[in-house]
């Protein structure tokens, strides 16, 4: 299990200065984001991903294995309380409003 992070950046999230940066490569059972552009999760074998909307508002998801995906807010495309993608999805996610919505994904790999 491990977090890799490429350089530190500083977003503006929810109104405060958030420390995180663009691309994370995740390999844990469980992670909430934390502001990143780009989350690639990899080398484990179910992953329960949280959309933090404290510290995420705009995000890509690619899955190199099953992820379910919950929102800690409102909804997922104001229908779905969590997303299960398997591997060789992307999907691109945008918190507005009180709820995450799917801007685009490649839609053939999900559950």
């Amino acid at each position: 299990m491990s977090i890799l992070k490429s350089t530190p950046v500083y977003k503006f999230i929810d109104g405060k200065f958030v420390k995180t940066s663009n691309i994370s490569i995740i390999s844990d059972e469980s992670y909430s984001t934390n502001g990143e552009g780009v989350l690639l999760v990899k080398k484990v074998n179910t992953c329960n991903l949280l959309l933090n909307s404290q510290t995420t508002d705009n995000i890509v998801v690619k899955s190199l294995t099953k992820t379910i995906i919950r929102p800690d807010r409102g909804l997922i495309d104001e229908e779905y309380s969590e997303l299960e993608i398997n591997k060789g999805t992307a999907v691109h996610f945008q918190y507005m409003g009180g709820n995450w919505y799917i801007l685009s994904s490649d839609g053939i790999k999900w559950n």
